[in-house]
């Protein structure tokens, strides 16, 4: 059978393609070989991005049994799990919080397979073997600790096995209860969140002349331009942070034509708006909205509405449509618990931050469920 061994790698050049993606990773696309060469080959991640890539691989013999896609932080950004305040905490315990490890889909707050192995027979061996890897090399480069973000519930009691504290969070995300149609989506909700979607989808229609989605295989390079441009715009409007590079788009179409969409709408023949969107067999992730049309819920209707309506018509089960956005709520959106595990180098501190997350673990949970009860869908006949 061979020796199991662990050694990383610098990039995915060097990693074949069909092994890699060979491995468990769901239905996410976000650590599929793909979207991880995009986010390199555009320099999104790599020097001076505060993301050194560092990848995980779990051979038995020159056998890729399972990997994990990792990376040496040297900041919080890009990782929507916050932990700024650990960062500020670890000073009065006078400790350096960064560099870190972390194992995460950068820049992409969605659940999914963040410890890949090839399959069931295996699982147990290369959980083993990452918990242990992940251990090794927090002690080699003297790190302050490491972090598994949006993994599954799943990966999160496996590494909980191996010393890593479990956190709480929250998102809003989409399910189909088995709809056949946008109308039937509507009638399950309460008579006055079914009206307003009605108005908001009218009136942003009625200002474009066509939404459609479009294959990543399909799209023009003006597409990418324009993609490109709406993102930066979005970006700049709301102060954030642009971590994707320009090429991005062009390295995530090419290396991604099946599951990559863009949805775009046009005025007058001219792309004016737009997202994308990233397509499994059963679920659907929308993802880097933006706009240089001025039309009332524009927004919702690329980014929500007409999203909730392919899935009814695709039969995808759940959609993701990006992280907070309590106004997700009213429009069909229900709270959704999101799993991160993390481990500290020095216990003292490590302790500190455990006793943190039991504490914020039970407010986390009391938030979902008043935002439950706040929720769009009726409980009887209206």
């Amino acid at each position: 059978m061979g020796e199991v061994t662990l050694h990383t790698e610098a990039s995915l050049e060097h990693v074949n393609s069909k092994h890699w993606d060979a491995l468990s990773h769901g239905d996410s696309p976000f650590q599929r070989y793909g979207f991880l060469r995009a986010l390199e080959e555009s320099g999104s991640v790599g020097p001076e991005t505060g993301w050194h890539p560092m990848y995980l691989l779990v051979e038995r013999g020159d056998e890729l049994i399972g990997a994990a896609a990792a990376y040496l932080k040297t900041d919080s950004y890009g990782e929507y799990i916050f932990d700024w305040a650990w960062a500020r905490a670890a000073g009065q315990f006078g400790q350096n919080y960064y560099p870190k490890l972390v194992i995460a889909a950068p820049f992409t707050p969605a659940t999914g397979s963040r410890l890949l192995y090839r399959d069931e027979a295996c699982r147990e061996l290369v959980y083993e073997a990452l918990g242990a890897g992940i251990a090794a090399l927090v002690k080699k480069f003297e790190l302050s600790s490491a972090h598994v973000l949006f993994c599954t519930d799943e990966e999160a009691q496996a590494m909980g096995a191996h010393g890593l504290a479990r956190r709480a969070s929250f998102q809003f995300h989409w399910r189909n209860r088995g709809y056949k149609s946008f109308d039937e989506f509507l009638g399950a909700l309460k008579s006055r969140k079914r009206k307003q979607i009605r108005k908001e989808r009218k009136r942003a229609q009625e200002a474009i002349d066509s939404l459609e989605f479009v294959p990543a295989r399909e799209m023009r390079e003006d597409d990418m331009l324009a993609l490109d441009r709406f993102y930066r715009k979005t970006v700049a409007e709301h102060g954030g942070f642009d971590y994707l590079r320009p090429g991005f788009f062009q390295a995530a179409a090419r290396n991604m034509p099946d599951s990559m969409l863009f949805a775009r709408v046009t005025i007058d023949s001219k792309v004016v708006a737009g997202a994308i969107f990233f397509e499994g067999e059963q679920s659907l992730f929308g993802r880097y909205w933006g706009s240089e049309a001025d039309c009332d819920f524009l927004h919702f209707e690329v980014a929500y509405y007409a999203a909730i309506e392919r899935c009814i018509e695709k039969g995808h089960t759940l959609f993701e449509a990006g992280a907070q956005g309590q106004q997700k709520l009213m429009r069909g959106f229900e709270p959704a618990l999101t799993h991160s595990v993390h481990s500290f180098a020095d216990p003292r501190f490590g302790r500190a931050v455990e006793g943190f997350l039991l504490q914020e673990k039970d407010g986390v949970g009391q938030q979902m469920a008043e935002l439950a009860q706040c929720g769009p869908y009726r409980e009887e006949e209206d």
